[in-house]
């Protein structure tokens, strides 16, 4: 799984399951630790280095298409991925954040009519160039690259548990 991964494509929701995947929790006190910031505290430790931030659901109520949701939303994850180990600078330059709607499609193949506020961002490569990304489709064929791979080296195979079965 994970530790193969060439791109992470990592979703939050828009509504007012928010604030539940992205908590800090506390152990001692009982409180679960949000989906969200487990995934990416993953896919940091495990070396994923090109990431994808979708912003799903902005068609729900709590949303409705608002430019001013979208905005809390990127700079809530901006901030809670610095506290699990991301560099700030890679997070804000190089990791698109797009609003999205899988439901309704927005933004997903074409840029969407419901949020002409939206105006796409610009990504900064690992080569440094710049690359304007509107929608999920421009981000995966366009931003996403297979990195480079030695055929000839040993394969290397993670094993998470050895289990004896009797019988």
């Amino acid at each position: 799984g994970t530790v193969q991964a060439d791109v992470a494509l990592l979703m939050v929701p828009a509504d007012g399951n928010f604030t539940t995947v992205k908590q800090k929790g506390d152990h001692k006190a009982g409180e679960i630790q949000g989906q969200t910031r487990q995934h990416a505290r993953l896919l940091n430790l495990l070396g994923v280095k090109q990431f994808i931030i979708g912003v799903n659901k902005m068609d729900c109520d709590a949303a409705g298409y608002k430019e001013s949701r979208y905005t809390e939303i990127r700079d809530e994850m901006i901030n809670m991925l610095t506290k699990v180990g991301w560099k700030k600078d890679f997070i804000e330059d190089s990791v698109p954040v797009l609003p999205i709607s899988g439901w309704m499609g927005d933004n997903l193949l074409n840029k969407s009519t419901n949020m002409t506020w939206w105006k796409g961002v610009d990504v900064v490569l690992p080569d440094g160039k710049k690359l304007f990304i509107d929608t999920l489709l421009d981000a995966l064929n366009d931003m996403v690259a297979v990195p480079q791979r030695n055929d000839d080296a040993p394969m290397r195979l993670p094993v998470s548990g050895i289990y004896k079965i009797k019988g």
